[in-house]
Parts: C-alpha cells; sequence; structure tokens
C-alpha cells in the first residue's frame, strides 16, 4: 500500500487534520493527541490495512504502523500539510478528563521520545566501546577510545542541554532558551564549584540534606550540585522558565518583546535553579534511588519475577516511560539503575513465542506477521509481535509474560544492572558493562535472555497451538481502550470484541435483511460505511420497516436503542446490520428488538421491527448498511443483488 493512502486513511480516522492537536511517532507508534477523541473512527482505524492496531494511553491516541512507521509518518506530515515537526497547537488539548498519572506519562513520553533515537544510538556506541577495552581489544589511553567515548558519553554529559531543548517544545518554549538553560547546568566552572575545597559555610549541618556553600548569588547561598547527567532539575527548571515566560510577555511591551522576554526568562530561572529548584529536585531523585533501590534490596529476584511479568503490560499502556524517567534518575544519582535491566529478558521472551507461531501457523497472513516480528523481537522492538501476532491470540501473549518474568527473575538473581540508556534487545547487552568490565552480572543477562526465548518457544509449543490459527476478531485492543458510545464504529467493534468464532470461516451466501432496493455502499451518506473501514456489503433502501435474519447462526449484539443488529452465523460470518444513519439518537424512538443476544436464528427469521415514517419525520434516513464486519477473513465478498430485493433473496456471497 502506498504510503500516501494510508496516511489520508489515517488522517480521516482520527478526525481530520482539524482534530489533530499534534502528532510524533516512536519506534513503532503513530502518537497523537487529538482535540476530541469521540470525533476518531476506532473500528475504521483498527481495520485500515498497514495499522497493526489501536491503543489509547496517557492521553495519546497511539496507532500502531510497525517497523516502518518512520516512513509513514514523514508521508503523514506530508499529505495533513501538518507544520513543525507534526505539531498543530497543543493549547487545544483537553487534559481535564486525563488522570495524574496519564498527565506525568504524556508529559515523560513527549519529552523523551523525540532524543530516544540519538539517546540509543549514542549509549550503544558507549556501550560496545566500554566491551572493546573489556576485550582487550582497544586500551582507554587510545585515541581511538578518547573519540568514541567522546561521541557516546557526550549526549549524557550534556543531558541537560538536550532535555532543555525538548522540555522547552513540550512546555511551549523557545528551544534556544531551554538550551541555554540547559547549558547553564552543565558550565564547567559551575561544574568543578561541586567539588571545591573553598567551604564558605555549611547550611542544615547535622541533617541529611547537609550542603557546604562555596558560592553565593548576591548574599543568597548557592548550594552547589553536579547537574551533569541529570534530568529532573532540567524538567523542573524548564517548566518554571514557561511560566516566566508567559508573564514577561504580558507585561513587557511588543517594542521590545524580541529580546527583554528571554532576558528576563534567562536573568530569573537560571539563578532560581541554582538555589532551589535544582538543589531539591536532586534531593527528590537521590530519594527516587533509594527506593527503588531498597525494593530491589529487599528481593532481587522478586523485583525481576514482577518486572518481567509486566514489563509488556506497561509498554502496551505506555507507562514504561515513568521506568525510563526513573532510570536516568538513578544512573544520574547512583552511577547505575537495578530497575529497567529486569525488563531486557522481555522481547526474547515475546520472540521466542512469535518463532514458534511461525513453525504451528497454517496461515500465510500470520506468518507474514510472525516473521518480522522475530526480526524486530530480537533487536527489542516488540509492538509488531504483540499487536500483530500475541495479543489478539490471547493464550501466546500470557505464554510470554510468564518466560518474561522467569528471565527477569534470573536477571535479579545475577544482580545484572545497568549502566547506560544504550540499544534495545541484543544491542542492550552493553549496557551492563561496568567499569569492572565483562562479569557474570553481563553473562547472566546473556543466559535470561537465552532461557526467555527457549521457555517462550516451548511453552508456545507445548500449550499455545491451539489459539494460532484462531480468528483475531478485533481482540489486539487492549481493554483499556475507550469505545465511545453511539459511534458505527464503536458498533462494529463491541460487535467484533463480544467473542471469539470456535473455528475458522467458511464460504457461504448472505441473504438479504430487508424488503427494499439496493444502495451501493459507496453511495451511502456516511464515510465510516461508504469508505469500506469496518467491512464489504451493500445498502438496502427498506420499504417495509422489518429486519429478518439473513444467516443461519447466533445473536452477537443487540443494541439497546434498537437501530442496530450483530449476528454471527454458523459459518463464522459477521454481519452488521445498521439502520439508517445517526440513529442512534433516536434512543430507540421507533425501534422494537424482538431478539435477544445469543439468541439462535435462523434465516428469515424477524429481528428488528422500525416505524419508516416516524425515522424520516424526525429527520434522519432509513437507509441501511448490510456489512459483513470480517471481511478480510474471505478471499472475496461479491454483492449478489441489484435493484428490488426482497428478505430472504441471495445477497452478499462470501468465499
Amino acid at each position: 500500500m502506498a504510503y500516501e493512502d494510508l496516511s489520508q486513511k489515517i488522517i480521516t480516522n482520527v478526525g481530520g487534520k482539524d482534530n489533530v492537536a499534534s502528532v510524533v511517532h516512536c519506534t513503532t507508534r503513530l502518537r497523537f493527541k487529538l482535540k476530541d477523541e469521540k470525533k476518531a473512527n476506532d473500528a475504521a482505524m483498527k481495520s485500515t490495512d498497514g495499522v497493526i492496531s489501536l491503543v489509547k494511553s496517557g492521553g495519546q491516541y497511539q496507532v500502531v504502523i510497525g517497523n516502518n512507521v518512520a516512513d509513514v509518518y514523514d508521508t503523514l506530515i506530508k499529505v495533513g500539510g501538518f507544520s513543525d515537526g507534526g505539531e498543530v497547537d497543543d493549547d487545544y488539548v483537553d487534559t481535564s478528563n486525563m488522570s495524574i498519572a496519564d498527565r506525568f506519562i504524556d508529559l515523560i513520553s513527549g519529552i523523551f521520545n523525540p532524543i530516544l533515537g540519538p539517546m540509543c544510538a549514542a549509549g550503544m556506541i558507549k556501550g560496545f566501546n566500554a566491551m572493546f577495552v573489556a576485550l582487550g581489544w582497544e586500551a582507554q589511553t587510545s585515541g581511538t577510545y578518547v573519540v568514541l567515548n567522546a561521541i557516546g558519553d557526550s549526549l549524557f554529559y550534556f543531558l541537560p542541554v538536550i532535555l532543555g531543548i525538548s522540555a522547552a517544545k513540550k512546555f511551549k518554549l523557545d528551544g534556544y532558551l531551554g538550551a541555554t538553560i540547559g547549558a547553564a547546568l552543565c558550565y564547567p566552572t559551575i561544574v568543578a564549584m561541586n567539588s571545591s575545597k573553598t567551604t564558605l559555610f555549611t547550611l542544615f549541618k547535622g541533617t541529611i540534606f547537609q550542603a557546604p556553600i562555596h558560592m553565593t548569588f548576591l548574599g543568597i547561598p548557592v548550594i552547589s550540585m553536579n547537574y551533569t547527567s541529570s534530568v529532573i532539575p532540567i524538567i523542573l527548571a524548564i517548566w518554571f522558565a514557561s511560566k516566566v515566560h508567559k508573564l514577561a510577555r504580558k507585561i513587557i511591551p511588543d517594542v521590545v518583546k524580541t529580546f527583554l522576554v528571554p532576558f528576563m526568562v534567562l536573568l530569573i530561572t537560571i539563578p532560581v535553579t541554582f538555589i532551589v529548584i535544582g538543589p531539591i529536585a536532586t534531593w527528590l531523585g537521590n530519594a527516587i534511588a533509594a527506593g527503588v533501590s531498597a525494593v530491589y534490596n529487599f528481593s532481587p529476584i522478586l523485583a525481576g519475577v514482577l518486572m518481567g511479568a509486566f514489563w509488556q503490560v506497561f509498554v502496551i499502556f505506555g507507562v514504561h516511560w515513568g521506568f525510563v524517567a526513573v532510570m536516568m534518575t538513578n544512573i544520574a544519582a547512583m552511577g547505575y539503575d537495578p530497575i529497567l535491566g529486569l525488563s531486557l529478558a522481555a522481547s526474547f521472551a515475546q520472540t521466542g513465542v512469535v518463532a514458534a507461531i511461525i513453525f504451528q501457523t497454517k496461515n500465510e497472513k500470520t506468518r507474514s506477521l510472525a516473521i518480522p516480528a522475530v526480526v524486530s523481537g530480537i533487536f527489542g522492538v516488540t509492538e509488531p509481535a504483540i499487536y500483530g501476532v500475541t495479543l489478539p491470540r490471547k493464550k501466546p501473549f500470557y505464554i510470554s509474560c510468564i518466560a518474561s518474568a522467569i528471565g527477569g527473575g534470573l536477571i535479579g538473581m545475577f544482580g545484572t544492572k545497568v549502566y547506560i540508556m544504550a540499544g534495545m534487545g541484543i544491542f542492550s547487552i552493553p549496557d551492563a558493562i561496568s567499569k569492572n568490565g565483562i562479569d557474570m552480572r553481563v553473562y547472566g543477562l546473556i543466559i535470561a535472555m537465552a532461557v526467555a526465548t527457549v521457555l517462550g518457544f516451548v511453552m508456545q509449543m507445548l500449550f499455545g497451538k491451539s489459539s494460532v490459527d484462531a480468528p483475531l476478531d478485533g481482540e489486539a485492543v487492549p481493554a483499556g481502550a475507550a469505545v465511545a458510545e453511539g459511534n458505527a464504529n464503536a458498533e462494529v467493534e463491541t460487535i467484533a470484541n463480544d467473542e471469539a468464532a470456535d473455528t475458522a470461516v467458511k464460504a457461504e451466501v448472505v441473504a438479504a435483511p430487508l424488503n427494499g432496493t439496493v444502495v451501493d455502499l459507496k453511495d451511502v451518506k456516511d464515510k465510516v460505511f461508504s469508505s469500506g473501514a469496518m467491512g464489504q456489503g451493500a445498502a438496502i433502501e427498506p420499504s417495509e420497516g422489518k429486519v429478518y435474519s439473513p444467516v443461519n447462526g447466533k445473536i452477537a449484539m443487540v443494541f439497546p436503542t434498537g437501530h442496530a443488529i450483530g449476528l454471527r452465523s454458523d459459518n463464522g460470518a459477521e454481519v452488521m446490520i445498521h439502520i439508517g444513519m445517526d440513529t442512534v439518537e433516536l434512543d430507540g424512538k421507533g425501534f422494537k428488538t424482538l431478539v435477544e443476544k445469543d439468541q439462535t436464528v435462523k434465516v428469515g427469521d424477524p429481528l428488528i421491527e422500525f416505524d419508516i415514517a416516524a425515522i424520516k419525520k424526525a429527520g434522519y434516513v432509513v437507509t441501511t448498511p448490510v456489512i459483513v464486519t470480517n471481511s478480510k477473513d474471505y478471499n472475496d465478498v461479491k454483492v449478489l443483488a441489484d435493484g428490488q430485493v426482497k428478505a430472504t433473496d441471495a445477497f452478499i456471497d462470501l468465499k
């Protein structure tokens, strides 16, 4: 599929460009922030070719694309006419209904997402450089080591500068101001002052906050801290600067705003950061590090089991960003992080399970998804495996969590820690190399990765085969993904997710459910239906207000308003009948439901009665789409009828 076509469909399904506040991407997802999520067509999005899944979490509307997300993102920016790297106007984002946790995740992901690629690249270079020294391939005194170390270490040393730019964008501050504030924290004289032997006096003497004072600013004591590689101080400083910036723009005349606003921001923010924000943030970071260490020290193995078991769930809901922030804080405070490393077996557990599915499946489409997912998983990118293969089938996902938990427990047992933020998957191994070189903690990580892979593979082969070729039925979306009530897409999603079919689909003919005139689906005045995004089929302009069963099977869903009904045939066809457009607004007036959910029906059994005249009088059309919502499960979906049609006549041929 051309990325232009995919991009246009994505923009349409999120509610159009005007509904987009911003869009960025990570390794596998387009991360939208929408002005109104109710305008998005969830089911249409998930059924779009090229979209693996949809996740709503952390205030973001996340469209899972896979490994080619960067190319799709670039095309989407051009097709949508988005400026400034996908940012439209974040001020329109409504965060009033977001929980504190969601706001935190949104903040952290928004700050770290743009720098994740360079951070991983620098970390990989730093890690491999340490590995080369440990293996004796180069000396620390060599020019090669010095240059490679400069490449790998520079981003982390000057992390406040990098985060200053990223956080400034998040807090709507000029990026150059953010960089300047971050650079002040890394200024050599300021850094050297932290280790000065000249002490003027000591603050908070005898407490845990005891701090020697080496200098003052306008007579105010400045508590010296080492802010290189730090995270929390610069984020709080930029937040404070954004408030100063907003105030300055209000009180400074327009004619001198260009230079006096930055002047005021820098002159106030940087001293306040050194005197108040920096020390408090550093103490907070040290407290977080101490708390994390306490949990880890209680039982490294238990911590590893829990982290391994739930890491993939954290990824699904986007909360793993919180651990990234904690990891960076721990490395800055202690020189290492004991927690995030416990998750490093998760991608290998997932990879082992998906590798087994390649051998088990008879479905070429499943195999075509699984093979690249294995490759991605080896390098630590598991979203294609999770959303495309294991989560829709449930049991393989559970198996991967069990294997990951065991791998995490082994990592905890070996006492593995990470010293840098480097690559993922196999490229994360250098993360565990300390100043002591390659020791048992590094070998333990490798062992845990191997064990998780083998366990995932073996357990899937033994216990997961029955779920491999089961229909997906849209189950890949986590339970946390909300469904907009009354939305046509939500209606299809509810039907599709209600229950999984026990067998694969078989060829059959779906009968016409109404008397009336056949209308081409493309002519239906609702893009959700006319685009075919929810499935193929046709519509009928009814001449009689009665709906009859088009298949032998069961009622999958009856909507309380009576305007729509879903059926699942004995042969696996999933059929939705939607009476009119926007008739959900009638709240059941003019509709009478004759059946119940799970009721067995045969072709021709009456399902719904509706008052055509009353519905039209209320201002609604009664054109009724008849959609096969699992059209993708068939090689061919052909509309047989044309012109006038009677209920129970042959209507749609499924092969």
